[in-house]
Order: structure tokens, then sequence, then C-alpha cells
């Protein structure tokens, strides 16, 4: 019984001895992982290039965590392997492929990856850098990066945090810059923007800052915000307090592909050409319509299948020649015409809509004209009203009536078929369409008063919290009212056309052109139901210190976004 009792006693012991885990009782363990050495000696200079890994000790077990996301060594080397993954250690283990650059500082910024295994405590943006050569290099450089389409984050913002993907890097200005590559130095910045670049040698730099948000450490054209200075940077002391703002990037014109659609083709591109012509040599399209709006990414050929006897029983091969600015090549599709392409309307205010004079409409097929002398607009079912209705410029798949609407009433509008005309076809179904207006007491009113306005052409667009725009006008003047606001937070921002192409230009990564200039309002604004929120802004100075009881008499020109 004694052995027996000596036996269980001594797989307690075993068991608990190599169990890694939280203890049992006692306070919660809020300290991160301790470091206590490394591989590389207490110097970290002349270290070896050939030596191929970095190893970093700590005082507990830790696990890393979204490495791919978190870990950033400047300069960029090839990774071959990063321990731990899943399991725990008390040592973190990178190895690389190849030799180290000679006379080189390399920093290891491990941003929040290292966390205890135990309770996760992060231990955060942890460095540990050496040199190849006799000295480490001490310059650096720190900022703050903004998104520079929305406001700036207010201090109980900046303190709260939120996740971001914002990364800032240097590129070396002798060589030739292809963006396509990694930064030869990188840094994260932290929730609230701020970043450090460490660890720098002395030369001429360029700056680029983006939103990297499918992780892979270079700019994507097109798809993430880019910000950099217009100057190099000559780097023989260390900058501090650099603020780089954000802003939407274009891609470089390329053809995409080619999609049959009702009624149609469309062409398909990147970089939002201003212009795009297309031809063809096929005899049997002889009778075609182009669509494309300005500095638009898809090109819509429209014709008459059936007409001119194209891909109805069967695929066809048609081909284009297509040119988009400085590019040109050739474009081709198998067409077969879609089983059920009948042109269909709706409604896009919805059934019960905000207070206005206006109600918008959509057809898949752009509207050539509108024959509106058999459409019917009731209210209540029992009174006809008279109406105006007209397709919206700049956008022909829209079109909206006019009319004296009433707060709290129903309506019907009646679109008989046939009314409705595209360029080969119209509606062969009658429409009605029931919505009520809403009660203008459940809507606030914005009134903006601007002084010193922009000398060159400009937008305003007023945005939701979910930074979507709501309303946008061109050049509103001097006093503008926002009537029939939903509740909730807003926020106002300026576009500036300043080369007047009448287009707000993104950033162009590839030629270091800036986006054009953003003015955004310095606070976010509340709409409250039955409320009237009046503000004054100086454009120039970007400040709202005139008493909102200066301000002037209120003008309307609201136009809804297409």
């Amino acid at each position: 019984m004694k052995g027996y009792l000596g036996l269980v006693l001594c797989l307690f012991v075993l068991f608990s001895c190599a169990r890694v885990g939280s203890p049992v009782g006692g306070a919660k363990d809020t300290i991160p992982p301790v470091f206590t050495g490394s591989n590389i000696d207490t110097t970290r200079t002349n270290i070896g290039r050939s030596i191929g890994e970095l190893r970093l000790d700590f005082d507990e077990y830790v696990t890393l965590k979204d490495v791919s996301r978190n870990l950033t060594i400047s300069p960029p080397i090839k990774l071959k392997k990063v321990l731990p993954t899943m399991l725990g250690s008390k040592t973190v283990l990178v190895q690389w492929e190849g030799d180290l650059q000679e006379n080189t500082t390399y920093n290891f910024n491990f941003g929040n990856a290292i966390a205890d295994l135990n309770e996760g405590n992060v231990l955060p943006y942890f460095t540990f850098a050496f040199s190849t050569g006799p000295k480490l290099d001490e310059l650096y450089i720190t900022g703050d990066i903004f998104d520079g389409m929305k406001p700036k984050p207010t201090e109980r913002e900046l303190l709260e945090g939120s996740k971001n993907n914002f990364v800032v890097g240097l590129y070396k200005a002798e060589d030739s810059l292809d963006f396509r590559k990694k930064p030869y130095y990188i840094a994260k910045a932290d929730e609230q923007g701020y970043f450090e670049l460490n660890y720098l040698s002395p030369g001429q730099y360029r700056l680029v800052a983006f939103n990297d948000e499918n992780q892979n450490s270079v700019v994507d054209p097109g798809k993430e915000s880019v910000g950099f200075p217009e100057y190099i940077i000559d780097l023989d002391s260390s900058i501090s307090s650099l603020p780089i703002e954000l802003f939407p990037s274009s891609k470089p014109v390329r053809y995409v592909e080619t999609k049959t659609i009702a009624g149609g083709v469309e062409l398909i591109f990147e970089g939002n050409p201003e212009q795009i012509e297309i031809t063809t040599d096929n005899s049997k399209v002889n009778d075609f319509k182009i669509l494309h709006r300005k500095h638009s990414d898809t090109a819509r050929v429209y014709f008459d299948a059936d007409a001119l006897g194209i891909g109805i029983t069967q695929s066809e091969n048609i081909k284009f020649k297509y040119v988009a600015e400085d590019k040109s090549g050739d474009a081709s599709v198998f067409y077969r015409k879609i089983a059920d392409e009948n042109m269909t309307l709706s409604n896009v205010s919805g059934a019960v809509v905000r207070p206005s004079s206006k109600m918008l409409f959509e057809s898949n097929f752009p509207v050539t004209s509108l024959q509106t002398q058999n459409w019917k607009l009731q209210q209540d079912s029992t009174l006809n009203l008279e109406f105006n209705a007209r397709i919206l410029e700049g956008n022909p798949f829209k079109f909206e009536i006019e009319a004296p609407f009433e707060q709290n009433k129903k309506y019907t509008l009646s679109v008989p078929r046939q009314s409705v005309f595209s360029y080969y076809t119209n509606n062969d179904k009658a429409y009605e369409f029931n919505f009520t207006v809403d009660r203008k007491e459940n809507y606030g009113t914005l009134v903006v008063q601007l002084a010193n306005l922009p000398d060159k052409p400009f937008w305003m667009q007023l945005l939701d919290e979910k930074q979507a725009v709501v309303t946008n006008i061109k050049e509103p003047g001097t006093t503008f009212s926002f009537e029939n606001i939903s509740p909730g937070i807003y926020s106002l921002r300026i576009l500036i056309d300043e080369n007047e192409n009448g287009f707000w230009d993104l950033a162009n990564i590839n030629t270091l052109e800036r986006a054009e200039r953003v003015v955004v309002f310095p606070k976010k604004l509340e709409i409250r139901p039955l409320w009237e929120n009046r503000e004054y802004w100086d454009v120039q100075s970007n400040t709202t210190q005139m008493p909102a009881t200066e301000l002037g008499s209120n003008s309307n020109n609201d136009e809804d976004l297409d």
C-alpha cells in the first residue's frame, strides 16, 4: 500500500513540474515577459554577416501573436523561420536566408507580437538592434500618421486608440525608386498613429507612409491610402514630431477584362482613365453606343443583339480596340446575349423617405429619355399631383421626380410600360412605387457659414459616422443649409480641384504627385431631431471661432450625391 501511494505521489509531482499553465489561485499575473539575453553579445556591434539567426531569451514562456502583422525588420531580410508558433518557449528564434550587409544596423521591432503564454500579457513594441559594423546607427525619425480624409482624432480618441495598419518607410533617394519593393527602413505605427524609425544611418531618403491593409509592407496603389513629403529627407540629424496625412491613391491606367452585361459588354480598367475610346472591326457590330463617365473605370458598349444577330444561339467572339489615355490595346469577349436582360426600375429613396421635394429612382440601363405624359403621381390614392422628371446629369442610370411632397403622406408613382427609354430598349413592364414621406420632426438641420473660400473650384461633402458621403455640393456659396438630416454624428470636408480638371485627383505614388488639397472641418457634428446646428468655418485657417449668432442667412442648393 505504501509503495502504491509513493508511486501516485511521484506521478503527481512529475505532472505538476512538467505542466506549463496558469497557477491555481492567487493574484492574476499582469506583468509582461522580461528580456534576459540573446545570442548576440552586449555591445551588439561587429556581428558576423553570416550569423543567420537571432535568439532572444525571456524569463517565462512566451508565444508570438500575428507575427506577419507585428514583426518589422529594417533593412528587410528574407525570413526562413520565426518561433515559437503555437506552443510556448522561453526563447524567440528568428532565422533568415543569406548574409547580412556590411556596416549596417539591423532593427527588429516585434510590435505587440510577444506575450506570455499563460495570461497573454503583451511586451509592447519590443525592439532589438545590432550592427555588422563597429557602431550602431543612432539617428531616428518620429511622427504621427493621420487619415487626411477624416477629422483629426480627439485627445480622448488618441488615448483610446484604434486598430490600424499604418506603416512608414524610408527608401534610399539615390536608388531608382521602386515602390513595389519593401522600404529600406520600415516601422509600424501604434494604435494612436505614432511611429518611430530608429537606428537610421545618415543619408538622403524618400519617406512614404501608407495604410498597409494587406500587410505586405509595400504600397498597393488604388487600394491603400498613402502620404509622403514633397521633398527628399536629408538625414544628418534626428527628426521629431513629423506629421503625415494619408489620402486615397490612384493606380496606373491598365485594361483588366471585358464582360457581358445586359444590353452589351463592359470593358473594365484600372486607374480611372479620364477618357476611353473604343472601336471594332467586327462587321456585324455596325451600330453601337459607348458610355464612359469621365474618370470612371468602366466603359460600356451597348448594341441591339437581336437586330444585329449577335450571340443569340451561341457565343461569338467580339474584338475591340481601345485607347485609354496613353494606353492602347486589344480586348475581346465571347458574347452571348443574357436570356433575361430586360430593363428594371427601382426606388433608390426607399419606402419611407426624408421630407424632400425629390424622389430618386434607378435603372439597370442608362436612361436616354423619359416619356412622362402617362405617368401618374397620387397622394393618398386620391389626389393627382403635378411633377417634373429629369435624368441626373453625370449619372444616366438615375432619374428623379420633383413634386410638392408633404410629410406624413402616402404616395404612389405609376410608370406605364414603354415610357422609360435606353439606347435600344425600354421598360417592357409597368411599375408602381409606393412610399411615405416621413415627419420633419424626425430630422435635424445643419447650417454652415463659410469664410475665406478656396480660389479654385471645390466640393463640400457631408459624411456620416462611417465616412460615407451623404451629400456632395459643388461650390455651395458662403452659407449653406443641409435640411432634413437623419440624427447622428457627421463630419464635413472640402475637396479642392487645384488643377481645375473637374476631378479631385488622388495621390500617385509612382510619380510622387500628392493628392489635391483637402480641408476637414476640425470637429465632429451631432445632428438631433428638430434641432438646427449652426456652424462657422474659416476654410483658409480651418477654424470655427466665430459665434453662431453672427451667422448669415441660409441658402439651399442641396444636391444628393449620385
